[in-house]
């Protein structure tokens, strides 16, 4: 008797076939794309609970900064960028209320990721009136100006100097010690949450040398070397000095994380009849961390900009906000 016909799935298609964008080997397999998303998020909450981080404490942080005298387009940039944020988490907790939380997990990721980037651009016009006009710049000035002068909060503060393998190992090791847990099972404990950020971290270097070796077979001098790959000594001398000018901090983890969700990989949030319950709490992980970040960095940029402009900012925006969070509820 002749077996009945399989049903089609996309996702065997596109597993053997791939996409105009990946090949087969470039989709995501749903066992790992989909829990290390969510459990990422879900060990950065768990962390940013477990240390506390509030407006209160963040001033604490950062008792020491100086104030310095912001000239007014100065000072009005790191308050629009900061009503950004206020704006995206508005956006999350009306998400975090959707029945069905894959309707709107793609939405969330964009809204929080767009949140951490402004408050982080909020946070470098503060410290010395720089603005990037492009995502990569962004991360990389404030890994420079933050992370590496450890003005950056926990768990947001790790971060590699550069994508050596020899290097990277080096400082991860006492980011492993302080817990191991694969990305593939959910945290319960701030141990195993410590886990689940170097591993990301980690597979964050691994995604960025790939990158890198994609720009050096572009550069002109490997292109004289006439090879295809790595393996001569003149090729490694190449890729291993652009790996050395790369680091990697909170902001490159956010920026990787959204463009997994905003321009590829379309299937592992929403196919799946099993998703939506994967998601339940998803959005509210969102919520947490970002309002996390939020605070730490209206916190520098209170201390920054000086106690009586921060006071009129945020009572201003209290008074004329057209956004449902107050600032109020963040600072």
């Amino acid at each position: 008797m002749a077996s009945a016909p399989k049903t089609p799935s996309l996702y065997s298609r596109m597993q053997a076939h791939g996409t105009l964008t990946e090949e087969p080997r470039g989709v995501p397999d749903a066992r790992f794309a989909l829990p290390s998303t969510i459990n990422w998020m879900r060990a950065l909450a768990i962390l940013t609970v477990d240390q506390r981080i509030d407006y209160s404490a963040a001033r604490t942080f950062y008792a020491k900064v100086q104030a310095r005298g912001l000239p007014e387009r100065e000072f009005n940039t790191v308050c629009e960028q900061l009503l950004f944020v206020l704006n995206q988490i508005g956006a999350l907790q009306v998400l975090a209320t959707a029945p069905n939380k894959a309707d709107v997990a793609r939405t969330a990721i964009v809204a929080w990721y767009y949140g951490v980037y402004s408050a982080a651009s909020a946070m470098t016009a503060a410290m010395d009136g720089s603005f990037q006009d492009n995502h990569s710049e962004t991360a990389r000035k404030w890994q420079e100006r933050f992370p590496a002068r450890n003005l950056a909060m926990h768990p947001f503060a790790d971060f590699l100097s550069s994508i050596l393998p020899a290097t990277a190992d080096a400082e991860l090791a006492p980011m492993r010690a302080r817990g191991r847990h694969s990305l593939v099972n959910a945290p319960s404990t701030a141990q195993e949450a410590w886990g689940c950020c170097a591993e990301y971290l980690s597979g964050t270097a691994g995604w960025e040398r790939w990158n890198v070796e994609e720009r050096v077979r572009e550069n002109s001098t490997f292109k004289v070397l006439q090879v295809s790959d790595f393996r001569t000594k003149a090729a490694r001398e190449l890729r291993d000095a652009a790996y050395d000018k790369r680091g990697i901090a909170f902001l490159h983890q956010a920026s990787r994380y959204r463009g997994k969700a905003n321009y590829r990989d379309a299937i592992y949030l929403a196919y799946g009849t099993s998703v939506p319950a994967l998601l339940t709490g998803f959005i509210d992980d969102l919520l947490t961390v970002l309002k996390a970040f939020a605070a730490m960095a209206g916190a520098y940029c209170s201390v920054r900009v000086g106690k009586m402009a921060w006071a009129d900012f945020v009572d201003d925006l209290d008074r004329k906000k057209a956004i449902s969070v107050s600032p109020k509820d963040i600072w």
